[in-house]
């Protein structure tokens, strides 16, 4: 088993839950492991494999994990400048007006808003610029930040912003595909969801099962993690294995409506 790596970011519907859950494993593959939307990283990094292609939309995102993959020293000295700045203006401020010029500068700029900003949530406006609000979280330096151990293990991956059809479509015999999509369902009024929506429509429910199925013809195999709805279940029964998982719901601001939910893990 690889020494435990803890993901660097917090992530509105991030799977450090899924990573540390006993019951949960991924298939033993022999060809490389692909992740096109990365977001927090918490499968690759409990994985550790010896060979990655990992991507994501967010440009951003990717920007920071390639900073901390060839620069963690720079990024961690920008971040403690944070940390000792931290402050509701500073927030603000970083939020709105600073717009660092070197690449590190840029990646601390991300991992001091995604610590502090509200529920670790990524959102932005119409002329993307990001708009989260401030949270109550104050610890920008976390005592699980291990940048060096981060930067050794992304060594081995290829990282790439990019829509996630053409990474899945990269995938052979051998491959190992995990996806874990925006949670978009058909006819789903939520919030959440229906902000998602903007980002990943139904149609890229879709065009993600048929990418999947097309690997899966190709001798890749795949685990999905996805919303737990009749709509997402219906376009993969009688294609692949379907499995509902419980875990705890945190995204809501009120802990009053924090509960249980339940997901679907697919499988082929």
């Amino acid at each position: 088993m690889p020494d435990i790596v803890l993901p660097f970011l917090k992530w509105a519907g991030g799977k450090r839950w899924l990573a540390s859950n006993s019951e949960f494993r991924i298939p033993e593959f022999s060809g490389r492991y692909i992740e096109p939307f990365l977001g927090s990283g918490s499968i690759y990094f409990s994985t550790q494999p010896r060979e990655a292609i990992l991507s994501d939309v967010n440009s951003e995102l990717i920007d920071t994990y390639l900073a901390l993959r060839d620069e963690h020293g720079k990024v961690s000295r920008h971040l403690k400048l944070h940390a000792q700045s931290h402050s509701k203006s500073h927030y603000y401020y970083v939020r709105d007006e600073m717009k660092p010029r070197s690449t590190a500068g840029r990646a601390a700029r991300f991992l001091y808003l995604n610590r502090t900003c509200w529920n670790g949530l990524y959102r932005v406006n119409l002329k993307g610029r990001f708009n989260v609000p401030k949270g109550t979280k104050s610890n920008v330096i976390m005592e699980t930040d291990d940048f060096e151990a981060v930067s050794r293990i992304l060594r081995n991956a290829r990282l790439l912003c990019s829509d996630f059809e053409t990474v899945v479509d990269q995938a052979q015999s051998g491959d190992f595909i995990y996806a874990d999509p925006p949670y978009t369902v058909h006819h789903n009024m939520n919030g959440f969801i229906k902000y998602n929506e903007v980002l990943f429509s139904w149609e890229d429910q879709q065009r993600l099962r048929s990418a999947l199925l097309r690997a899966s013809k190709r001798g890749a195999k795949f685990l999905l993690s996805n919303a737990d709805h009749a709509s997402v279940r219906e376009l993969y029964t009688d294609v692949a294995s379907i499995k509902v998982v419980n875990r705890a719901s945190v995204i809501s601001g009120d802990r009053a409506a924090r509960g249980t939910t339940t997901e679907l893990l697919v499988w082929k």
